[in-house]
């Protein structure tokens, strides 16, 4: 039963961050924004044109 606790504990630690590795991406535009809080979430605004279309985040910092 303690193992069962012990690992439980452990499984909510988020692992440690990696090394920054590079994306070749091909696409159309490009906006740099920051992520603003939103309850317990993130949230980002991007172009109502946008809506419907694909897009890809990437963490840069």
């Amino acid at each position: 039963m303690a193992d069962i606790d012990k690992k439980d504990k452990n499984s909510d630690k988020k692992p440690a961050p990696q090394a920054k590795v590079k994306f070749e991406v091909y696409g159309e535009e490009m906006i740099e924004k920051e992520v603003k809080s939103s309850g317990n979430s993130g949230r980002i605004y991007l172009p109502p044109n946008w809506v419907g279309h694909i897009v890809k985040i990437i963490k840069v910092e």
